[in-house]
């Protein structure tokens, strides 16, 4: 519950502010440090503790409702707080000296040095999860292999040559022979072009989908139309026209009856009216006018359901055998809590004799993972160079179309507060990607992904040309952004031409 601050009036004098400020400095400073030590013992990386502590700082500050102070301190230029994640005291506490200097007290100011540590801690873990900063940009760019990279050396070189600095190979898909072959062409193009670039491996986790379908020739599902899941293998009925096997029955228990479900990345919404332990009855509340195609291999999610499910399955222990070995990064998905990591790094000591140099990556895709991102973040950096991905797709079915803008910026403003990298995902320059033409929304939606550290494209034929545009565009933006703070480039669009 968001913690009402006690604020000065309106046009408050000085030295109320001064006091409110002391006042706040002093219950963040006690409430952060009673924070971190109950995360101090997990936490192994001694270049983190830092970073940590900044984080319980910041979650302490934003319990607060800062709005009418921060309005109160901006006619006296001192609305520094909107840009105060990366170092919460030094901000308070440079708030404080000028406050005091204006009420004629003599207050220490913190060092300057102070302001830039966390710009540089930040610095320092992107690079170990994404390698060396590339020239005129900070954000790097991660590309989605197809399966024809197995066998298209040249595909590989020309990413690697317009821009591209990791490469994504998602292990839902082909065999550890052609993960191999693809690794494999990206060493040579390096070694052929002189750039680095970093391999990130995808476990699947645990794949909620239609598996087989039965449906009426041509037919699709429409409000008020009912749908069955099943256990097993549907069969055709007269009382069902469209049925679907789901991929992960053991949830059938985990749900309840008028839960939402949505079907195929939120087109299709449902209602479940009835369950048993083999099958869920359905009845569709949201579709388009022409109704919606019921298809197999389509993700079901359960967004009133706190799933209980492995984010380890048997078959990503498998393919950890291979990750371990050939991978830098290792984008860990359905991650839920602080002991999913858990069981991944343990997976990894089993694996490597030295685990805490491969990179994890955890994908926030689901409301129970943003309630727990600050204890992921502390699990996972303490032990590892660590990022989380904003998986904008499965996140926005998740919690809503409506509210994904606003859980984007939180989830930004907390992994810069622990100095944490972040990899915007999701639909990035889609239709360039597919068509070879970029949306102007979507072009908009590039460039604030400066705001990240790393930028997710998916795999398509114009994937050449995307990444061509994404550096052009992140080169730009560069001069103009970073992270929330607008840089102060000199503006030549409107010079007085006489």
């Amino acid at each position: 519950m968001e913690t009402l601050t006690a604020s000065p009036k309106i046009n408050s004098s000085p030295q109320v502010l001064l006091e409110t400020m002391q006042d706040l400095r002093q219950e963040v400073f006690d409430e952060g440090n009673a924070i971190f030590k109950r995360w101090q013992s997990s936490i192994r990386r001694r270049n983190f503790l830092i970073s940590a502590c900044n984080l319980a700082y910041y979650l302490a500050l934003r319990k607060r409702d800062l709005r009418s102070l921060q309005a109160e301190l901006t006619p006296w230029g001192l609305s520094s707080l909107g840009r105060i994640e990366a170092r919460v005291l030094p901000n308070l506490d440079a708030v404080i000296a000028t406050l005091g200097a204006v009420c004629g007290e003599d207050i220490p100011r913190p060092r300057v040095s102070l302001f830039a540590r966390g710009e540089r801690a930040l610095q320092r873990q992107t690079q170990q999860v994404f390698g060396a900063e590339p020239s005129e940009r900070r954000v790097r760019i991660m590309v989605t292999m197809p399966s024809e990279a197995a066998a298209d050396y040249a595909l590989i070189r020309d990413l690697l040559e317009n821009g591209m600095d990791c490469i994504r190979i998602n292990c839902a898909h082909d065999t550890a022979d052609e993960w191999a072959a693809m690794i494999s062409h990206l060493r040579k193009a390096e070694t052929e072009t002189g750039r680095k670039c970093k391999v990130a491996m995808d476990l699947g986790g645990p794949k909620i989908r239609t598996q087989n379908v039965i449906a009426p020739e041509g037919g699709r599902l429409k409000i008020d139309d009912r749908l069955r899941l099943t256990l097993n293998a549907p069969r055709h009925s007269h009382e069902f026209a469209f049925q679907a096997q789901c991929s992960l029955p053991q949830l059938f228990k985990q749900v309840h009856v008028g839960a939402r479900v949505w079907i195929d990345d939120g087109k299709l919404g449902c209602v479940i009216e009835s369950r048993t332990s083999e099958e869920l009855v359905l009845r569709v509340t949201q579709a388009s006018s022409k109704g919606e195609k019921l298809k197999p291999e389509k993700g079901i999610n359960f967004p009133d359901t706190e799933l209980r499910l492995p984010a380890l399955t048997d078959q990503d222990i498998k393919d950890l055998d291979f990750i371990a070995l050939n991978a830098d990064i290792i984008n860990f998905s359905f991650v839920q809590d602080a002991s999913d990591v858990k069981r991944l790094q343990k997976a990894l000591a089993e694996r490597l004799d030295d685990p805490h140099k491969i990179a994890i990556v955890a994908k926030i895709e689901t409301q129970r993972a943003v309630r727990n991102l600050p204890e992921i973040m502390v699990q996972a950096a303490g032990q590892n160079p660590f990022g989380v991905m904003i998986a904008r797709g499965d996140l926005a079915v998740e919690i809503g179309y409506e509210r994904l803008a606003e859980m984007q910026e939180e989830i930004l403003w907390l992994c810069e507060a622990a100095r944490v990298p972040v990899i915007w995902a999701t639909q990035v320059l889609e239709n360039l990607v597919k068509k070879g033409r970029p949306s102007r929304a979507e072009m908009t939606d590039a460039a604030m992904s400066e705001r990240s550290e790393c930028v997710m494209l998916n795999k398509g034929p114009y994937i050449r040309e995307a990444v061509t545009i994404l550096d052009d565009v992140l080169r730009r933006m560069a001069a103009h952004q970073s992270k929330k703070t607008p840089r102060l480039r000199a503006l030549h669009s409107w010079q007085d031409k006489s």
